[in-house]
């Protein structure tokens, strides 16, 4: 009778790792739900700081009241709603779809400059608007027609100019920052051939200001605020795995061109609304994108936080250009004021860990 023995194989304890990656997005998620939420107070709370301060003082009850319609005073429902509560409207819409627009560019283009500034967007609006104030006679309404044309067009020049069997980032910035100086040299040369009237008045638009929106110009935005904010989060899946690169996102089953080609259109669309409501704002689409994304941590797509990150810078800068200075003065100037040194950081920033190309 022969006895066997067993030999045991000792195997390595299983983890527990789907446990662990529940945990991390469970963090990661309510990360993401704290700092938007955190960021929608904040914007609330500049919203309604711009409707309390100026030549009439309020209480933030009186203007909560007066904004939903419960106030029985007749001079303060004045002061709010028509004269305050049009430019906060405007310097939080303007701010959202700037914050957006930019973060788009940056991340499908892999470039934190990468932003509507820079490659030339901003720049063909004000040249088609300059051109209709200056050499047309234009102002109100068709002036923002004009400004909103030339920032498709211009887009569209760009697109072509870059497209090589497809679109790369570095091509594209390149492009598009070589066109932007084009129309600067072309604006300037316009601004040169106006009467002095016309040239202070295209100045005045140059520099950007969310008191600028007429009766027409805002309710235009926030339709299109309500259409396009939903078909951009849609899109923020498609953009995120386009992060990845072409080839990985083509492995994952996304059209990258049409994909490309949609998240361009919307950021487009978005600059060039806010720019014909508002002018050119400087730096807000540049700044609003890295702010969310530092804030968030990598933890979700961070247009929402974008959103409410450029409502917040111009919702402050507009606050500070008319209330807290000595003169009065336009919002642009304040948001070229902060902007200016973060681009230096930011540059400096970006050639250390060699990503600016």
């Amino acid at each position: 009778m022969t006895s066997s023995t067993s030999s045991t194989i000792d195997l390595p304890a299983p983890t527990d790792e789907p446990a662990v990656v529940v945990r991390d997005r469970r963090t990661r998620r309510r990360r993401a739900i704290g700092v938007t939420g955190a960021l929608g107070g904040l914007t609330i709370v500049l919203f309604v700081l711009t409707m309390m301060i100026g030549e009439t003082r309020l209480g933030p009850l009186e203007v909560v009241a007066s904004v939903l319609g419960f106030s029985d005073s007749p001079s303060t429902d004045f002061v709010v709603r028509t004269l305050r509560l049009p430019t906060a409207v405007t310097a939080a819409a303007v701010g959202a779809a700037l914050g957006i627009s930019g973060l788009c560019f940056q991340k499908l283009l892999s470039n934190p400059l990468a932003s509507p500034d820079f490659v030339g967007i901003t720049s063909g609006a004000s040249f088609f608007a300059i051109t209709a104030i200056v050499l047309l006679g234009l102002s109100g309404f068709a002036v923002s027609v004009a400004a909103l044309a030339g920032a498709l067009l211009t887009a569209s020049l760009i697109y072509l100019l870059a497209w090589r069997d497809g679109i790369t980032g570095y091509r594209f910035v390149l492009i598009g920052i070589g066109v932007s100086q084009l129309f600067i040299s072309l604006v300037g040369w316009v601004i040169v051939q106006a009467e002095l009237f016309d040239a202070r008045e295209a100045m005045t638009w140059l520099v950007g200001s969310a008191g600028r929106a007429g009766s027409t110009e805002l309710p235009v935005l926030l339709g299109a605020l309500a259409v396009l904010v939903p078909a951009v989060l849609l899109l923020s899946r498609p953009l995120g795995v386009l992060e990845l690169g072409d080839d990985a996102a083509r492995g994952l089953g996304v059209g990258v061109e049409t994909a490309r080609r949609l998240v361009l259109l919307v950021a487009v669309v978005l600059v060039a609304l806010a720019t014909a409501v508002a002018g050119p704002m400087a730096f807000v689409a540049l700044i609003a994108g890295p702010i969310a994304v530092r804030l968030l941590r990598g933890t979700g797509s961070g247009l929402p936080a974008a959103a409410l990150v450029g409502a917040c810078v111009v919702l402050a800068a507009d606050l500070v250009a008319r209330q807290l200075l000595p003169v009065s003065l336009p919002t642009g100037v304040v948001t070229g004021a902060v902007g200016a040194p973060y681009l230096i950081w930011l540059l400096i920033h970006v050639n250390s860990e060699g990503r600016g190309g």
